[in-house]
């Protein structure tokens, strides 16, 4: 049986939910998709996520929500890393971080999706070995789940290249996140893994990560903290649609997916956000 899956990239704040919430239903239906992955960790006003957020991406219809290094930034979401069974923070962080290695969502064709996030250690701060992490968790995961997507949120590509290659044959794809520009390298890799370096950000294009343009290079030119703003122009929903046999557990085809929005720009943050993020990062 013939599964498709969606893997969205980065969303960033409340541009990058919006274009979920007026797209994400009509991609889901035009493309039969059986499954929604997205990366949530931008979500709240450029940075983390809330338990509000969360249930908007439920709302939505994404089935399934990933994090990255921002995970902890708003420290309200940790219940909900606790409780919910739905969302990951990335597996290989301390053993005595709060929230799931993985998780599983059962589709209506009744193939069970299992998502793993990993975090890269080039350019990003301190995590165990994504390796060793990966190895212990797939005898497990591989009982609970019919197919494994691996989202591989890095700042190096050299990292999320090597991983898709050593995990090829061993999980129906690998995506890379956290660096917000979809590459054009998607493919079957030779034991039937999709791969993409860089799903892309779900956000506004017309800017610098999903971020104002001044904002970043007045920052970049000067080196003081100004704050990232978040940009609203260009807002674009960047996935990639993964068809995987249920049975063979090998990806078919990954094809790379972005909607544009032609609607009213939104500025500023609401009660979801919190509070704007004074310092110059992403």
């Amino acid at each position: 049986m013939k599964i498709n899956v969606l893997c969205i990239g980065d969303v960033v704040g409340r541009p990058g939910r919006h274009v979920l919430s007026q797209q994400l239903a009509r991609v889901v239906k035009d493309r039969s998709i059986d499954c929604v992955i997205a990366n949530g960790e931008n979500a709240a006003g450029g940075s983390g996520m809330t338990p509000q957020i969360y249930d908007k991406f439920l709302k939505y219809g994404v089935h399934l929500i990933t994090l990255g290094d921002h995970a902890y930034r708003k420290r309200e979401i940790i219940g909900t890393l606790e409780a919910a069974d739905n969302i990951v923070r990335p597996a290989n962080l301390s053993p005595s971080a709060a929230g799931r290695d993985y998780a599983v969502y059962e589709t209506a064709k009744g193939v069970r999706v299992g998502v793993i996030t990993l975090i890269g250690r080039i350019f990003m701060k301190p995590a165990d070995c994504p390796y060793a992490k990966i190895d212990s968790l797939l005898p497990r995961l591989s009982q609970a789940a019919d197919v494994v997507f691996v989202d591989m949120h890095c700042e190096a590509t050299s990292e999320k290249i090597a991983m898709g290659n050593y995990l090829d044959g061993k999980v129906s794809c690998v995506f890379g996140t956290h660096t917000h520009v979809m590459t054009a390298d998607e493919r079957i890799l030779p034991r039937g893994t999709a791969y993409i370096t860089d799903v892309g950000m779900t956000g506004a294009h017309d800017s610098v990560l999903g971020r104002r343009t001044d904002s970043v290079i007045r920052a970049f030119r000067t080196q003081m903290p100004y704050p990232f703003e978040i940009a609203t122009g260009d807002v674009r929903l960047s996935a990639v649609l993964v068809t995987v046999d249920g049975n063979t557990k090998q990806a078919e085809s990954i094809e790379r997916v972005q909607v544009s929005e032609e609607g009213p720009e939104e500025t500023g943050y609401d009660s979801d956000d919190g509070k704007p993020e004074h310092f110059n990062g992403f």
